[in-house]
């Protein structure tokens, strides 16, 4: 007897820990994150010059895929990276806050309604792995993004509780850091 009450609690906790692994939105939803374009410098910058031909490659690349939602930070540089797309595909855009862990993002996430099907996220070079890894992605294990690196665009789909990551790169290639060029130029 002593044996079948311990099976039952440990089937129970069992039962408990998966239902509380199970993430907190399970939609089937397409995913779009990208660091934000590059930025002039100061204390909550804009997007430079070089970082709004960004925001017009992520548009080209983003216009045919219906966009649904445009999640941002409430930094100047995400939500422009956007604007491209919100403006002329009158797409509405909400903030979330940032985090290295992402959670932020998840729990904003937690309270949207189903209808939100393609979203692209936009963050910052320390937020997108855990921003990955919160939208299902459980086993991306890169670190942060490179600062001279903006031309990524990670892609995050879930269907039926299968997630696909995809990495690609959009736009211009990034421009090399000053130690990437001294590295080039001393070999």
């Amino acid at each position: 007897m002593l044996k079948k009450k311990s099976l039952l609690f440990l089937f129970a906790m069992c039962l408990t820990i998966s239902v509380c692994a199970q993430p907190v939105d399970n939609h089937k939803r397409t995913f779009y994150i990208v660091r934000h374009a590059e930025k002039d410098t100061g204390s909550n910058p804009a997007i430079s010059a070089l970082g709004k031909m960004r925001a017009a490659d992520l548009f080209r690349e983003l216009e045919n895929k219906r966009i649904d939602l445009i999640m941002v930070t409430n930094y100047r540089r995400t939500g422009m990276t956007g604007d491209s797309l919100r403006i002329y595909k009158k797409i509405d855009t909400m903030h979330y806050a940032a985090d290295v862990s992402g959670e932020m993002f998840l729990k904003k996430l937690s309270t949207l309604p189903a209808r939100y099907k393609n979203i692209l996220v936009i963050g910052h070079s320390n937020t997108l792995s855990g921003i990955i890894r919160q939208a299902g992605a459980k086993d991306y294990s890169a670190k942060d993004i490179p600062d001279n690196e903006y031309d990524n665009l990670f892609i995050v789909n879930r269907k039926r509780r299968k997630v696909v990551l995809q990495s690609k790169k959009y736009g211009l290639p990034s421009l090399p850091t000053a130690s990437d060029l001294r590295m080039n130029i001393s070999q």
